[in-house]
């Protein structure tokens, strides 16, 4: 029985009520029973999901979704994977990664370590005497992992995509926006006064001597100041045009010779002749900053930022310092992850593509990858066929977004070359100190990318994460190992099924190669703007249509909220996109496909949805979220869909069932 009815209905029983019973009785006898609207044409998603929206109620805070689930079940299967890597390891890397688990969940010897992981790092910056030494010590620093002063690693080299270059850019700030340090309002001072507080903490806890714990945090949020004052707005930094600037190398030592840059890259490894420089004047501060600090100054900062970054690392009293500023006050924790889950987070930020070599040998069976390979190719042969039947672009658009999906690379379960895994030996002793000989190899095989023909050495995503996206620059879709489990991709079931959620989404993501910003890169991997104005103009129109149509749908769980339809143009385009397309090559793999298995597949796509959101995260997501609520993502693109419509019998203007002349169509 419903909660509530519209008021149009309230207002049409109330109206009723004045007739006589005659009337009534006489107009009940000659009005037509409208039709029922049977369940699946009514609202597919709730159709589809009603056991799962039963099994899992609306939780008092954040999110739970179908998707979440597959999250959770992947870090299970990383913690599986470990616990049998720590007791019966097959293997160097397995040796390697189980002791580096039983070393993070033994609290007792990363008590007993207390902060001598650190030690040698922190006596490396108590011998430094004058401001020369100062440059190497932050070179050091950044070879193990800990980013001092600036920021440096590799990004794709925006003049040529098939290779990666060193980018230069600010960082060295404990607080991830410049703008803290220089705001005077009540609540950024009141937030400058804890970190300042935590600073001390930290400062203490690394050997600084009470007496001196004051001028030591103060040098060190002098130093960030100056930095930040620098600095760009952390909102402007989004934009890769921002951070690009080539320079040659050999400049770098000519133009900051008090920063040293030419012996920094020589100390990463770095031989590349193009670095990128976008802020020259921000390194001409620190230039200057090397000799007008006091290497006493100097010497307080690096501890900090050592102190700080090795932290969540090691014993009791640094992880409680750390989760209560930087865990309660600046991510809003109420409360630390799991032990497990703190260990597992960091072999992941210090070895994740170790785990993810051991992940995908354990997890994504040969079938499996067979399977997904096949489906994607035939998603991105439809691609092609449907580029040329629907009339899309003229005849050199068209030849180019065919030779760039012919050219678009597909990688299945991990990246095609694999990582030096020579790492120096881990034991079961000190968990920090494992933490730092996993970050050193990182940071090292992070450096190799930097170079001629190293831009596709690995992925901007683990292996073990749940992930399907296409790659811009390298003209790849990527498919992790994870992802390739229910209820994405079940081994097992119903090919229409696989179809209609892995394809569906394989599609997805590869219309971006040849959407409109996938229109800015060629398929020689140029930089190049290759539509027409018309084919501009005529994605402006879908976007419009798109855009009208959800922007019509109300925002389940919030009162009186439509969803943003302009916010979230671009997902829900790839989404019908997506549908489309897993359809015609489903319908060219299963052309004689049963009624039951054409069901299965709209019903896989549905499944993929499945949400439920607390009050709070709905209001947050209808304001900011760029994709659509599980509702509208489930039912949006199906509505445009007649084939849909034939599966479950809709009748066009039932709500599951557009009529023609409002039907979206774009690749049919």
């Amino acid at each position: 029985m419903p909660t509530f009815r519209p008021l149009a209905l309230a207002l049409g029983f109330s109206l009723a009520a004045m007739l006589s019973a005659a009337n009534a009785d006489a107009a009940r006898k000659k009005a037509p029973k409208a039709p029922a609207v049977p369940p699946a044409c009514a609202d597919f998603y709730d159709y589809t999901n009603a056991a799962w929206l039963k099994a899992n109620p609306v939780p008092q805070s954040g999110a739970t979704t179908a998707l979440s689930q597959l999250s959770d079940r992947a870090l299970q299967q990383q913690r599986d994977l470990l616990d049998a890597a720590m007791q019966a390891p097959q293997g160097n890397v397995q040796k390697l990664l189980g002791d580096f688990w039983a070393s993070g969940l033994d609290e007792a010897s990363v008590e007993k370590d207390g902060s001598n992981p650190i030690a040698p790092l922190l006596s490396r910056i108590d011998a430094i005497k004058k401001a020369k030494e100062v440059p190497a010590s932050i070179a050091a620093l950044h070879q193990v992992g800990i980013p001092v002063a600036f920021n440096f690693g590799p990004d794709v080299d925006l003049k040529a995509l098939d290779r990666h270059i060193g980018y230069f850019t600010q960082g060295g700030m404990g607080l991830p926006d410049p703008a803290f340090y220089t705001r005077t309002d009540a609540d950024t001072v009141a937030l400058m006064g804890r970190y300042r507080n935590y600073v001390k903490q930290i400062l203490a806890l690394t050997g600084t001597a009470a007496d001196k714990l004051d001028a030591d945090s103060q040098s060190v949020i002098q130093i960030e100041t100056t930095l930040a004052r620098s600095a760009k707005p952390a909102n402007g930094l989004s934009n890769p045009l921002n951070n690009y600037a080539p320079i040659a190398t050999k400049e770098l030592a000519k133009q900051f010779k008090n920063l040293q840059l030419g012996d920094f890259l020589k100390a990463q490894g770095v031989q590349d002749d193009l670095v990128s420089m976008a802020d020259p004047a921000l390194f001409q501060q620190l230039n200057v900053m090397i000799s007008s600090f006091r290497p006493e100054q100097w010497k307080a900062y690096l501890r900090w930022r050592v102190g700080d970054a090795v932290a969540p690392y090691l014993s009791k009293s640094f992880r409680e310092a750390e989760s209560q500023f930087r865990g309660r006050v600046l991510r809003g924790e109420t409360l630390p992850p799991p032990r497990w889950q703190q260990v597992l987070d960091a072999i992941n930020i210090a070895a994740g593509p170790m785990l993810g070599r051991e992940y995908v040998a354990r997890y994504l069976s040969s079938d499996t990858r067979r399977q997904a390979e096949l489906i994607a190719g035939q998603i991105r042969q439809a691609q092609i066929d449907a580029i040329g039947r629907t009339g899309w672009g003229n005849e050199q658009v068209v030849a180019e977004a065919k030779a760039k999906l012919e050219a678009l690379k597909i990688e299945i379960g991990a990246p095609r070359r694999d990582l030096d895994y020579s790492v120096q030996p881990m034991g079961r002793g000190s968990f920090g100190g494992n933490m730092l000989i996993a970050s050193t190899w990182r940071h090292r095989e992070e450096m190799k990318r930097i170079g001629k023909g190293n831009a596709d050495r690995r992925w901007d995503v683990l292996p073990q994460q749940p992930a399907l996206a296409y790659d811009i620059a390298q003209n790849r879709l990527i498919v992790t190992a994870a992802v390739l489990q229910a209820p994405i991709l079940t081994a097992g079931a119903d090919p229409a099924a696989q179809y209609g959620a892995y394809g569906a989404l394989v599609a997805h993501e590869l219309t971006r190669a040849i959407d409109d910003k996938g229109s800015l890169v060629d398929a020689k991997g140029e930089l190049r703007n290759w539509w027409t104005p018309a084919e501009k103009t005529r994605w402006s129109e879908l976007t419009g249509k798109i855009s009208a149509q959800y922007s019509a749908y109300s925002y389940p769980g919030v009162p009186n909220a439509k969803v943003n339809g302009q916010l979230t143009a671009e997902e829900n385009l790839a989404d019908l996109a997506g549908v489309e397309l897993a359809w015609q090559a489903f319908n060219s793999a299963q052309p004689a496909a049963t009624e039951g298995s054409k069901q299965a597949f709209f019903t896989a796509w549905a499944s993929l949805w499945a949400q439920q959101v607390s009050p709070n995260e709905a209001v947050q997501r209808v304001a900011s979220s760029v994709r659509a609520p599980g509702t509208w993502r489930s039912n949006g693109p199906l509505s445009n869909l007649p084939e849909f419509g034939a599966a479950f019998s809709c009748k066009p203007g039932q709500p599951m069932q557009r009529v023609d002349a409002e039907q979206i169509k774009l690749w049919r």
